[in-house]
């Protein structure tokens, strides 16, 4: 009978390093090219396992590989010390590493998402870049005006006749020049963010339970398909506690002989979903009295940061359910649910 194979992969953008590992320890390393993956896929058995760090073309290696193979791990080398960490860091190392601690079931693994959810969020996280480098730019403007006397409110660059405003200061002629440049590339900024959030908005209804969350009074449709897109198949999660891990929206625990400290959440996962999380549920609690008094009661005790990660943790639970249950809200503030939903 035929030993087990465990094979770790170090992916790179045209190569990877395979180091195939038997049950009995031996190992065999070998490098390939990425035009070499039919190649490569012929010599995997069904019993083998494969891991596979998270780089850009993980996706390739994994559709390719997955239905030949008993199972795909993929590793985020950021949770795994031994490689992220390692004073030797080369690519047969790295797949000596996967291989030993797939055989040892001991590798943190990174959920694959589906091709559609993978491609909303990579444009939820390009629309992301993008906000980040037009608020830089914005306050590029308010430095610039504000060095020499000229102030504009907070907000006025978010419109086209703030814009204008700024550009009709009197300033010497080189910042004008750099004022115009900026200017033009916020109203570039502007209509690529635009577009990007109609094309998000249309691909995020295609997703299972954008109905569900929009129902929810404080997730508009942009938000429903930030948070689907991170989330991927709710069924991935047995409890709303592993949502929550995986959101990073959970207190780090410190252990000491028969002492347990709770510290600050983790923030492992995406942080783009926790902002996402958090902005719809400061709007829900608006609307929702059961969230706005939970939120009042923590903030009054603990303080407004407190609060807010709590009201998030406390939001996320309902979204869990809602997408659970196939629930869709008539009236979410008071949690009637329409009757098709029930």
């Amino acid at each position: 009978m035929r030993e087990k194979r465990y094979v770790g992969v170090d992916l790179h953008r045209r190569r990877f390093t395979c180091c195939v590992r038997l049950e009995s320890g031996r190992q065999f390393l070998s490098e390939w090219r990425l035009e070499q993956l039919p190649k490569f896929v012929k010599k995997l058995r069904p019993t083998d396992e494969v891991a596979v760090e998270v780089t850009g073309n993980t996706r390739l290696l994994h559709e390719a590989v997955s239905p030949h193979v008993a199972r795909v791990v993929v590793v985020d080398p950021n949770q795994f010390g031994v490689i992220s960490q390692s004073v030797k860091k080369t690519d047969p190392n790295d797949a000596r590493n996967l291989a030993l601690y797939l055989a040892k079931d001991l590798l943190p693994e990174v959920r694959m998402k589906d091709a559609q959810h993978a491609q909303v969020a990579s444009l939820t996280q390009t629309r992301d870049r993008l906000v980040k480098l037009r608020t830089a730019l914005k306050n590029k403007v308010n430095n610039l005006l504000s060095a020499r006397g000229m102030e504009l409110e907070k907000e006025e660059l978010s419109s086209e006749k703030g814009l204008a405003r700024a550009l009709s200061f009197q300033v010497e002629e080189l910042t004008r020049f750099e004022l115009g440049v900026i200017v033009d590339q916020i109203r570039s900024l502007n209509r690529s963010i635009a577009d990007l959030e109609k094309v998000i908005e249309r691909e995020g209804k295609k997703l299972k339970g954008h109905q569900n969350l929009t129902s929810i009074k404080g997730i508009g449709s942009l938000g429903a398909s930030i948070l689907l897109s991170v989330i991927g198949d709710v069924k991935d999660f047995q409890e709303e506690g592993k949502l929550a891990s995986y959101f990073g929206i959970v207190p780090r625990v410190h252990n000491s002989n028969e002492t347990e400290r709770y510290g600050r959440i983790t923030k492992r996962g995406s942080k783009l979903g926790r902002t996402a999380l958090v902005q719809c549920a400061l709007i829900a609690k608006r609307y929702s009295p059961y969230l706005a008094r939970y939120y009042e009661g923590i903030r009054s005790r603990r303080g407004t940061g407190r609060a807010i990660i709590a009201l998030a943790r406390k939001f996320l639970g309902i979204i869990y359910r809602t997408l659970k249950n196939n629930w869709v809200f008539q009236d979410f503030p008071n949690f009637v649910l329409e009757e098709s939903s029930t």
